[in-house]
């Protein structure tokens, strides 16, 4: 068995969807970024992959690289799924944490955790999303941005 942990951060911003978990939830400002931002994505990407010792999403997925400018991040994550797969590892279970202080994203939680579960190929009862204000503290609590951390176990 093998453990993994991603994290990611983007600003946000007005003129950008909010994207979180493959899901668009409406709010004002969205993710700057190279693809569309989806932090929580974009940390699970980082645990598969550290977990199998094959490499971080910037190896993958470069933001050098013009193909994958406001790409669906889904995209990243399916073919991260596939390269954990093809070096002999089974998803065990996902753990997440999205950090932000607005909007709140309860409403939509079990929605992302779906939509997870379908892009990984995962038992829904394997993967667990779960939000987390920081009280109006630091870069996440002022509405500057948004944070995830994911935590994985293959084996």
């Amino acid at each position: 068995m093998r453990i993994g942990h991603g994290y990611d951060v983007h600003r946000l911003v007005k003129g950008r969807p909010l994207v979180i978990g493959g899901v668009i939830v409406p709010y004002e400002k969205g993710e700057l970024g190279h693809s569309d931002g989806d932090v929580l994505l974009h940390a699970i990407c980082d645990a598969l992959l550290g977990a199998a010792a094959i490499g971080d999403i910037g190896q993958f997925f470069p933001d050098s690289d013009s193909k994958y400018k406001n790409c669906d991040s889904a995209l990243f994550l399916r073919q991260v799924c596939e390269k954990v797969m093809s070096a002999g590892y089974k998803i065990q279970n996902i753990d997440a944490t999205v950090i932000l202080q607005n909007p709140r994203i309860s409403g939509y939680m079990e929605q992302i955790r779906y939509k997870v579960a379908e892009i990984c190929s995962a038992n829904l009862n394997d993967i667990s999303i779960k939000a987390t204000t920081e009280e109006g503290l630091g870069f996440t609590g002022s509405g500057e941005g948004i944070a995830a951390h994911a935590v994985c176990l293959i084996d």
